[in-house]
């Protein structure tokens, strides 16, 4: 008998193991139609966007890894489990609430942890402590660390100007503008090189967690995987304005995106290797984890049918409840007007140095300029939403006072103004303005997008106000006073909240 049972045992565990995999191919297929919207968009994201390139490789990545698994695996036999029902229904409520305050890292976030909470449900806990890792990775299909950009561009100005200092090349820095005697240079986004960390904090997580055991080295490796990038980031941007001066900045520059496109990025990743290679203590050959270490299944079993229509009934009931909740919008007037401000008159838009604020999704777009008596001239723009839903939102990348690849160009945040946010902006002319952003939500004035998003899912949920308002103003610094004409112009005009009101006829 003893001889017989390992025999009849492994292919009946085969066949649970077929049975479970096809019904979570199943359950993902239908969680990935049900919200094919988040996939179209990080799909374009990857494709798009040079900073998320590397989330192409990520779901093979954990294809693989899981795969490295599979022996360690096949000891283990899946099971239904009730508990895993709550992370998935925590993982749509999360979803939920992304959706209606239109944060899209929330829902892609969202998105992944109810993928992997039916792993969960369909498969077990002893199955899921097996794929933690390669089930953690997954959350590097989300597109993160935009935040990041000014800081690094602050971060390079600083290492740029130091480098160029030490090789005595004169230069003087402006914000994220740095002038020499053989050219100009914007440290513009692109090359902060924000876009390089991001893809190596994913390399450095897959490098620490199968080539290290001892969870010090980790976190060394990743400190490593962290610095090293920022530091070579500096001196690739040294080093093309120093090009410049011999080679010119044209051929400098165009030689640096070559390099640092095709060739930069691989020699760190390879020196960020080198460095760790000799620390590396997990044997390649090692089993991933120990089947007979991890503890039994506790609570309640699922069978697989209830297992799967249970995890997709709690995400049909998430994108349900969101699509109520998140299409309340406002009656506006079919006309909006700019207000009329006292001691300044309308005025045609300048010539020499136009702007407009980026608003494409606003259902009301209003710019026009006021001059006072002194000649001094202030740009106001508003746009106003009836409600705000996924592609329909008052803050959302490439949306604000600089549009995504516009003319105009962020040197340096200001101090703010009357609660708004200022920054310094440059373009060709070179001319320049200073131009400050409020935003209207419910009753609350704010320069911040995170409080905004706050604010728009309070209302959404409690049913109040649903309209949104961004206020912006500029004035140019040539020949006045930026600050002052600003100031001054506020001061008539009233406060913020009371202007977006009356501009959108909900003066209370």
């Amino acid at each position: 008998m003893t001889m017989v049972a390992p025999i009849v045992a492994a292919p009946a565990i085969a066949v649970r193991w077929r049975v479970h995999l096809g019904a979570l191919a199943a359950t993902w297929a239908v969680l990935l139609i049900l919200f094919a919207h988040d996939v179209r968009d990080l799909a374009v994201i990857y494709w798009e966007s040079t900073t998320f390139g590397h989330c192409l490789f990520v779901a093979p990545i954990v294809g693989w890894l899981a795969w490295q698994r599979r022996r360690e695996l096949a000891r283990l036999t899946p099971t239904g489990w009730l508990a895993g029902l709550v992370p998935m229904a925590l993982a749509g409520a999360l979803w939920a609430l992304g959706d209606i305050a239109g944060v899209a890292i929330v829902r892609h976030v969202a998105l992944v942890a109810m993928l992997q909470s039916a792993v969960l449900t369909l498969l077990g806990p002893q199955v899921t402590r097996g794929l933690l890792f390669p089930l953690g990775y997954m959350f590097f299909l989300v597109p993160f660390g935009e935040t990041l950009e000014q800081p690094m561009q602050a971060i390079t100005v600083r290492l740029v100007m130091a480098q160029l200092q030490l090789i005595g090349l004169p230069a003087i820095n402006d914000g994220v503008l740095i002038t020499t005697p053989h050219g100009y240079f914007e440290v513009a986004e692109a090359c902060s090189g924000n876009k390089f960390l991001i893809a190596m904090i994913a390399y450095g997580t897959l490098v620490a967690g199968i080539c290290f055991a001892s969870w010090r080295r980790r976190a060394a490796f990743m400190a490593v995987a962290l610095v090293v990038p920022v530091l070579a980031n500096g001196v690739r941007a040294a080093a093309t304005i120093g090009a410049a001066s011999v080679v010119g900045v044209e051929a400098a520059t165009g030689f640096d995106h070559i390099v640092y496109g095709w060739v930069f990025f691989a020699l760190v990743m390879a020196g960020v290797m080198a460095i760790g290679w000799r620390w590396f203590d997990r044997d390649p050959d090692a089993p991933a984890f120990d089947p007979d270490a991890l503890p039994p299944v506790r609570g309640p079993r699922l069978v697989l049918p209830m297992a799967a229509a249970g995890t997709i009934a709690l995400a049909v009931f998430a994108a349900g409840l969101a699509y109520k909740v998140g299409h309340r919008v406002d009656d506006l007037p079919a006309q909006l007007d700019l207000p009329q401000v006292p001691g300044w008159t309308r005025v045609n838009l300048s010539r020499a140095a136009p702007w407009q604020a980026h608003y494409p999704t606003a259902d009301h777009r209003l710019i026009g300029r006021y001059a006072d008596a002194r000649g001094r001239t202030v740009d106001l723009a508003i746009a106003v939403y009836a409600g705000q839903r996924e592609g329909h939102e008052l803050t959302a990348f490439g949306q604000g006072a600089i549009a995504e690849n516009d003319r105009w160009v962020r040197v340096a945040d200001l101090p703010d103004l009357a609660g708004g946010r200022a920054i310094r902006m440059t373009a060709a002319g070179p001319v320049e303005r200073e131009t400050v952003t409020w935003y209207r939500i419910g009753d609350v004035v704010t320069a911040s997008p995170t409080r905004v998003k706050l604010e728009t899912l309070k209302l959404k949920l409690t049913g109040g106000p649903q309209r949104a308002v961004a206020v912006l103003a500029s004035a140019e610094r040539q020949g006045q006073d930026s600050r002052a004409a600003l100031t001054d112009f506020l001061a008539a005009a009233g406060p913020v909240d009371r202007l977006a009101d009356r501009v959108t006829s909900c003066a209370r």
